[in-house]
């Protein structure tokens, strides 16, 4: 089996397209590949999903154990002829940019994963060298296995290749040169998502083919092949269980697949539904499940779906189990402003107005603990979770607190009850399965209640 991280000295290197393009030319070769992404990163997945189309998975060691991003990669690492690992940031910020928890490195030292280190050398040659080797020696084990030349000309990567070879004894693996097609566009909150951009896979197809090319793909063979030892990537499943509605659609794309699987696991059955087309939840839904994603850039559309919001209105008025977490958050509102300002109706459970920010709001890990039990969590309970948003709402509600792990800066945040958790955070179900089991058994008193069949 094939098994590497992707990582490089710092983020804008390139990893995601060099990520994607590895794993088509992966998938050309019939090692039918899977994907790994470090950190809590909603949008790479879906660029490795474009290319391979299977689910993509992140290894988070904030928001889950070691042991848990151990089982996670195993199981889902089962079967497949190779595994690659994009990582995060460069490859040794961690938690608040001044450690290495939660790092790529961290990932790779937990997980005993070679690394593959991608360099842009524009600007530098035997400089290069030196920042290699010191990239090499910060850590007792890097595990920096060799180097990828990206966005280089192949006249310069000849040029670099031995002088590299030579200074640092690792072996350089391979090179892409600037292409039009290997520029992915980005906004406020990364890069666009993989269905937004225009020939997304035949821009990929056409880097790979570069890549097909300039790897040396015997060397890679030689450096990242390990013995196969993992057991089936098939998770396990309930064959009936209680119906959960979970919004997926361009502006709900931000759901993990581990928390799906997590909520799978406890006994729920997943109806995916979108609030921007659908006309209201599913018959039979017995909890609510809103995700992050990007209500603002969909706010008319999913103003002008009445009949949807009045639809989710009179479920969670009416009590049903529901977990909403940011732009869910956001969507249960008064009302939401798009980006050109104007303020749309939103479905009006939650008292607040969202309005869009001129900077992050409350950015990266935390820590959440609970005032009073309620659906998810019970009172002096703590759980990791993350934030990335540029807007806010004027009612963050005063539930639950959330800390920041490494200052203790503190706010509260989040509307919280018997059969609610909404907020800002993003909650990992698989980290914390217990909630996922909260969720799951809440539905289930719901459908009991309410003969739902």
């Amino acid at each position: 089996m094939l098994e590497l991280m992707i990582t490089a000295p710092a983020s804008g290197s390139g990893k995601t397209i060099l990520t994607c393009a590895l794993l088509a030319a992966l998938k050309k070769r019939g090692r039918t590949p899977c994907a790994f992404k470090c950190g809590p990163d909603y949008i790479d997945p879906m660029f490795h999903r474009s290319v391979l189309g299977v689910e993509s998975r992140n290894l988070d060691l904030f928001l889950a154990s070691e042991d848990t991003v151990r089982r996670i990669y195993s199981d889902y690492s089962g079967g497949h002829g190779a595994a690659v690992t994009e990582g995060a940031m460069g490859f040794y910020d961690g938690l608040g940019g001044v450690t290495d928890r939660a790092s790529a490195w961290h990932a790779a030292d937990t997980l005993g994963l070679p690394v593959l280190l991608a360099v842009r050398p524009k600007g530098a040659s035997l400089t290069l060298a030196a920042q290699v080797n010191g990239l090499c020696r910060f850590r007792e084990n890097s595990h920096i296995a060799g180097i990828f030349l990206n966005d280089c000309s192949p006249m310069l990567a000849q040029s670099l290749r031995p002088m590299l070879e030579r200074e640092t004894g690792l072996p350089v693996l391979g090179w892409l040169p600037p292409m039009e097609e290997a520029a992915l566009e980005s906004r406020h909150l990364g890069l666009y998502t993989a269905g937004e951009i225009e020939n997304l896979s035949a821009r990929i197809d056409r880097v790979a083919e570069v890549l097909e090319e300039s790897l040396d793909w015997d060397r890679l063979e030689a450096v990242f092949a390990r013995r196969a030892d993992r057991g089936s990537s098939a998770a396990v499943r309930l064959s009936a269980g209680v119906p959960l509605a979970v919004a997926r659609d361009e502006a709900f794309c931000f759901a993990y697949g581990e928390t799906l699987d997590a909520l799978e696991a406890a006994g729920g059955t997943l109806r995916f539904f979108s609030p921007l087309e659908d006309a209201a939840l599913p018959a039979d839904a017995c909890g609510l499940y809103l995700p992050g994603g990007y209500p603002e850039l969909h706010a008319a559309k999913l103003s002008k779906n009445r009949e949807m919001r009045r639809s989710i209105r009179e479920a969670v008025e009416g009590g049903l189990p529901t977990v909403a977490e940011c732009g869910g958050f956001l969507y249960l509102g008064q009302s939401l402003e798009d980006g050109s300002g104007q303020s749309w109706p939103m479905a009006g459970v939650l008292p607040g107005a969202a309005v869009r920010k001129q900077k992050l709001v409350r950015f990266g890990y935390a820590e959440l603990t609970a005032e009073q039990d309620s659906l998810l969590l019970r009172r002096g309970e703590a759980v990791p979770v993350h934030e990335f948003h540029y807007w806010d709402s004027s009612c963050n509600g005063t539930d639950l607190t959330a800390r920041k792990p490494l200052t203790g800066r503190s706010w509260t945040c989040g509307f919280a009850g018997e059969n609610l958790y909404a907020a800002f955070p993003h909650l990992y179900f698989a980290g914390h399965p217990e909630l996922a089991e909260r969720f799951v058994r809440a539905a289930e008193r719901w459908r009991d209640v309410h003969g739902v069949k």
